[in-house]
């Protein structure tokens, strides 16, 4: 790592620039890609990060999930700071800092740097100069059929169409690879851990559509019909064919539109800025992707219940938590319908529990031992849906105080899941019920309580969430997280996260369960529960029950039982 910073720093000269800017995103703004630079210049192996190499510095912004683990994997070489002090950055002044186009936005430009420094456009990536990263992007595109997605492609065009004429625009430019699949309806291959088509798209006011990508990953979609060969345009032939496209303005999306594309549409056209309303449309899923989900998390809870009866009751010998992890993944590969994990699974043992995305491996892993508390938090990619679950476990009589947390984070796991949405419907006032019984003993945790879920797509979406930040209206339909917890560090980690979606009957709003997985009552003291919570406990125990165990032998049959 060393060695890469000195070649890095060698080149500044050259480029006539004070330091380089190393963003975690690809030039797709994807949460997780197969491409890290990140994880090349700083070792820092986290899903949100920057990093800022200076002449004789080096800068490591990210947020508090990864406040350990920043430090294990780069606070040797870096100064590690929260993503907060980033914005109009003042840490260092008056220096040029080079970026590529294609990484940024103009609003995190704007945003970050550009009010005590100068920002210089390098076209060359730096970091690939250094270590160029072989992917495999052979995978093609595939389309999903209607019943599988609950709304045709001709739907949703109509929908960006009137948001065109609203805005009175000729056209937009969807940059967002999640956002494509949403529209067309397609999925691919070039996601570690979700199903992503690299790939951009043009929709006009009268919903012609141009897709941007690579052809041998589009000669599927061809062959289906789902698009024309003079509906497509190679990623390489872009900046010539958008010269030839009639018209006067483009929407683009300011938070997902790169530089190096807003650079490119503006030299002829006039640009709109406003939110990609695909957005937004996506995250209110329709009965058939919730239906799908349902099924989707059917399976899922028996294959992670199984795996707790196994970690729990079954395994004598020591294991690691990669043993763990990967006993994990067998059991939902006992489904045909399991492709593969919506994301690097968290199984945290003791310490590890507290590193809030903790990945372990062969060289760091610990075998987890029987006072330990154990964090496991993992996903599934199915056809069709996505899951994210987390449970802790313990495997011996845990202290007063362990359990005295837990049924805290459980109280506001529970107060989140029954929330009137009709009275808080936004995620700010929701999160603040997730915090409530933690804070009255000045416990906090410093992730946010809920994120948005894609349907057979990213495990991490947007813009719905349950956060201190957030203000987005919860609305029915959506898929959120619910996943409050406390972390001790160099002591022990504690989460619980079920899925939740939207529903509405009888005029109410309120959250229900898509996750069916026991909750480890040893770790509750029900002394500190209420009736009500209790009664919500039971309920929930008694659903996964009815839901779960025909997948289940009768061992573990048993064994679930005892949690009605």
């Amino acid at each position: 790592m060393i060695k890469k910073i000195q070649i890095l720093r060698s080149k500044f000269k050259k480029y006539n620039i004070d330091g380089y800017i190393v963003p975690k995103n690809d030039d797709y703004f994807t949460e997780y890609s197969k491409i890290n630079r990140l994880k090349i210049i700083s070792n820092f192996s986290g899903s949100a990060g920057l990093a800022i190499i200076l002449k004789k510095k080096n800068y490591l912004f990210t947020d508090g999930r990864y406040t350990i683990q920043s430090q294990i994997e780069s606070g040797k070489n870096f100064q590690i700071i929260s993503f907060e002090k980033l914005v109009n950055c003042n840490l260092f002044k008056n220096l040029k800092l080079g970026i590529d186009p294609k990484l940024f936005t103009y609003q995190q430009i704007k945003k970050f740097f550009l009010k005590n420094n100068k920002v210089k456009f390098i076209n060359k990536n730096l970091i690939d100069e250094i270590q160029k990263q072989k992917v495999d992007d052979s995978f093609p595109f595939f389309s999903l059929k209607k019943n599988i997605v609950g709304e045709s492609i001709n739907s949703k065009l109509d929908k960006i169409s009137k948001y065109l004429k609203k805005k009175k625009s000729d056209y937009i430019f969807i940059s967002a690879p999640e956002n494509v699949a949403w529209i067309l309806n397609i999925r691919g291959g070039d996601g570690p851990n979700s199903p992503m088509p690299n790939s951009r798209l043009i929709i006009s006011k009268t919903k012609k559509i141009f897709l941007i990508s690579k052809i041998k990953k589009c000669k599927k979609l061809f062959r289906e019909k789902v698009i024309k060969s003079n509906e497509f345009i190679d990623t390489k032939e872009f900046p010539k064919k958008i010269l030839n496209l009639k018209g006067k303005s483009f929407i683009i999306d300011s938070g997902s539109c790169s530089i190096f594309y807003e650079d490119i549409i503006k030299s002829k056209f006039k640009i709109i800025k406003g939110e990609d309303p695909a957005y937004l449309l996506k995250a209110i899923k329709n009965k058939t992707e919730i239906n799908n989900m349902k099924k989707t998390h059917i399976l899922d809870g028996a294959a992670l219940t199984k795996f707790i009866y196994w970690i729990k009751n079954v395994n004598k010998k020591q294991i690691t938590e990669v043993d763990a992890q990967n006993k994990l993944e067998k059991f939902r590969s006992m489904n045909k319908s399991f492709l593969y994990p919506s994301f690097d699974t968290i199984a945290g043992s003791g310490k590890n529990g507290a590193i809030v995305h903790y990945r372990a491996n062969k060289k760091n892993c610990r075998i987890i031992k029987n006072k330990d508390i154990f964090l496991c938090d993992s996903g599934g990619q199915y056809k069709y849906g996505t899951t994210d679950v987390t449970r802790t476990i313990c495997f011996s009589k845990p202290s007063q105080n362990i359990k005295d947390i837990f049924t805290k984070v459980l109280k506001g796991h529970i107060a989140v899941a029954t929330t009137n949405l009709n009275k808080d419907n936004i995620g700010k006032k929701i999160d603040k019920r997730a915090r409530k019984f933690l804070k009255q003993n000045n416990l906090d945790y410093a992730h946010g309580t809920g994120h948005g879920v894609g349907f057979f797509l990213n495990v991490h979406e947007g813009p719905q969430s349950i956060s201190k930040i957030n203000k987005v209206k919860i609305k029915e339909g959506m898929i959120l997280s619910n996943e409050p917890g406390y972390y001790k560090k160099n002591r022990f980690g504690i989460r619980i996260e079920n899925l939740v979606y939207v529903k509405k009957a009888d005029k109410k709003i309120f959250f229900e369960n898509l996750t069916l997985v026991p909750i480890e009552k040893d770790l509750i003291n029900f002394k500190l529960l209420t009736s009500s919570e209790k009664n919500y406990l039971f309920k929930y125990h008694l659903n996964v029950y009815s839901n779960i165990s025909k997948y289940l032998n009768l061992k573990e049959k048993k064994w679930l039982t005892t949690f009605i």
